[in-house]
């Protein structure tokens, strides 16, 4: 019986750790999705925010975690002069024949 209590007394304290872990590897992954289409990570921040401040952040919302209770804001920084253009376009980018 006091093991039981004992493992339940670890999984209660462990938990909030490994949400926050889950909440950082979200993060990683957008950021890399993000650098991956061109932006160097010097021209964002990502910020975990609480569900009620996500307003406050001053950026748009990019992601959740921690069951829906925590929002990723992605912000642009300073000047991104040396950031490359994602390559979009459609077929009417495409020069005349």
């Amino acid at each position: 019986m006091k093991k039981i209590l004992l493992a339940g007394l670890v999984v209660s304290i462990l938990a909030p750790i490994a949400a926050q872990a889950s909440c950082e590897s979200v993060k990683a992954d957008i950021t890399k999705k993000i650098v991956a289409n061109g932006l160097p990570e010097s021209g964002f921040t990502l910020e975990i925010v609480a569900n009620d401040q996500a307003d406050k952040a001053g950026g748009q919302v990019v992601g959740h975690c921690q069951n829906d209770t925590q929002k990723i804001v992605y912000s642009k920084t300073g000047d991104n002069s040396d950031a490359v253009s994602p390559k979009t376009g459609t077929s009417q980018d495409a020069p005349a024949q």
